[in-house]
């Protein structure tokens, strides 16, 4: 059972020199939607093209072009919603962010601030201790991402590429619920995984395709608990917004960093500016942007182009009919349908296909053995080799037959290691490689007999210690093993030789 402690989280506490701080963190994460076109254009959205080269008129800001809404890019925010258990709004609207800056051509950005497609809701994250807390989400809104000036190729001038410009991004905007840098990486990689599991952001954060705006502030013990009494965000003391974060690790580090400068500034005497940082991972510090805007420096108004933005219930209706099993029923699922543990689900349902993959093995064999299976022998042959479980040489059919052989004791896990192996280099099938190969199991008691009345015949003063010790019993199981080649039924050798010792 998961311990969800949403009323009562426990908080990331960091020791200052006069006292105990607690952590307090929102995150505002943009994620880019999975479609071939932009938001408000037909330009392409794939990564890697020559500079400039995906840019529509509308895109570069030329006079007299109008923005036409992409509906595809609806449909994956709605869907990104009913994924978040989020309110969907069947009316709202677009924007004009106003800002100047080289790499947004048009001088504003279309985003949704008044009038989001997305309302409130929530993510479950869980923990690395066992438990697991509520993060609540206020609001999802669709906008247009910038371009990106490149400053380190010439070092006299800058450069613009406009291919990301106009690209959909969903902003998935957290309230202050997460209370320590591994619960921020847990709660974004959550995210990640419900998106993947939904195909409405391929969560490339190498790529930028998925980045997070970490606001992080500190307040002394017993303030969080005012907060949420009274939903006064002076309780939470001034944050700071650590931009464009594109790696859980460098999260985790930036949160801590920037922690513990507030701090020394407030017990110092000094006051914490309201302002947007960055990380220097290089430097472990975090350093000055600018002053964090608030809504009226952007001097925000409806889009003159863009009419409201007004959907219909049934076309919801229609997609979450065909919302896919998302990571915590699908995990659920697992642990009822085939007795996994808490930690095996997790592992198997943390990756869309790896599910899939376990899946079809557990289909046709015992579940708990098709886990052990995945988890430690595939998975850990592919982590060695640097390979996803698409590419896997060995079929999920091909490991159940494997599996099979050991549940009908044709061979041992000893020899179904070697066998596997085998399979996974060659291709061949389990069942072939047993034959050919001469592994099964040997389960003629008689030939075991003979094997144990050997060496027991042969280590006389072995046989009285073990009679002393019956812990070194042991040892003639593994002396038996090794005469057999590994092929006798260990269980049958277990017994025997227990039998052979008490006479």
């Amino acid at each position: 059972m998961l311990d969800l402690t949403y009323d009562t989280p426990k908080p990331k506490v960091i020791a200052g020199a006069r006292q105990d701080w607690e952590l307090v963190i929102g995150m505002e994460v943009h994620a880019q939607v999975a479609t071939n076109a932009k938001l408000f254009s037909g330009a392409s959205t794939t990564f890697g093209a020559e500079p400039n080269s995906n840019v529509a008129f509308v895109d570069a800001g030329m006079p007299g072009m109008l923005p036409v809404i992409n509906d595809a890019c609806v449909a994956q925010a709605v869907r990104t919603g009913l994924g978040l258990k989020a309110e969907i709004h069947l009316n709202s609207a677009f924007d004009r962010k106003n800002y100047f800056y080289p790499d947004l051509p048009q001088g504003y950005q279309i985003s949704q601030l008044y009038h989001p497609i997305v309302g409130e809701g929530e993510v479950l994250v869980e923990l690395g201790d066992g438990t697991a807390r509520m993060v609540r989400i206020e609001r999802i809104h669709l906008e247009q991402d910038a371009g990106k000036s490149i400053h380190d190729m010439d070092p006299a001038l800058s450069f613009v590429d406009l291919n990301r410009t106009g690209v959909a991004l969903m902003e998935i905007v957290s309230r202050p619920d997460i209370r320590g840098p591994e619960e921020a990486a847990a709660y974004l990689l959550k995210l990640r995984q419900i998106m993947l599991y939904l195909g409405t952001c391929d969560g490339n954060m190498q790529n930028g395709n998925l980045r997070a705006d970490v606001n992080v502030s500190v307040c002394a013990p017993g303030q969080y608990e005012k907060y949420q009494a009274t939903q006064d965000f002076s309780h939470l003391g001034t944050r700071c917004e650590i931009k464009n974060m594109n790696s859980t690790r460098f999260i985790q580090q930036a949160i801590e960093v920037e922690a513990k400068r507030q701090i020394a500034i407030i017990e110092a005497g000094g006051t914490i500016d309201q302002e947007t940082r960055l990380y220097d991972p290089d430097k472990g510090e975090t350093r000055s942007m600018r002053s964090k805007e608030e809504a009226h420096d952007y001097r925000y108004f409806p889009d003159p182009d863009l009419l409201p933005l007004v959907i219909e219930q049934s076309y919801i209706d229609d997609i979450a009919a065909n919302l896919p099993e998302l990571p915590d029923a699908k995990k659920a699922r697992f642990m009822g349908d085939f007795g996994l543990a808490d930690y095996d689900a997790s592992v198997l349902t943390a990756d869309l296909e790896a599910a899939a993959y376990f899946e079809a093995v557990a289909a046709r064999t015992n579940g708990k053995l098709a886990a052990n299976w995945v988890i430690n022998e595939l998975f850990g042959r592919l982590k060695k080799d640097d390979r996803e479980i698409e590419d896997s040489p060995v079929t999920p059919a091909q490991l159940s037959s494997l599996i099979a052989l050991i549940e009908a004791d044709t061979i041992s896990g000893k020899i179904a290691k070697d066998v596997f192996e085998i399979c996974y280099t060659s291709g061949r099938d389990p069942d072939e490689i047993v034959e050919t190969e001469g592994l099964k199991q040997v389960t003629d008691t008689g030939a075991i007999e003979a094997a144990v009345d050997q060496i027991i015949a042969d280590n006389p003063e072995q046989v009285e210690k073990a009679k002393q010790n019956p812990k070194l019993a042991g040892w003639f199981v593994g002396q038996v093993m090794k005469a057999t080649g590994g092929k006798a039924n260990p269980k049958a050798v277990n017994q025997i030789v227990s039998q052979r010792l008490s006479q």
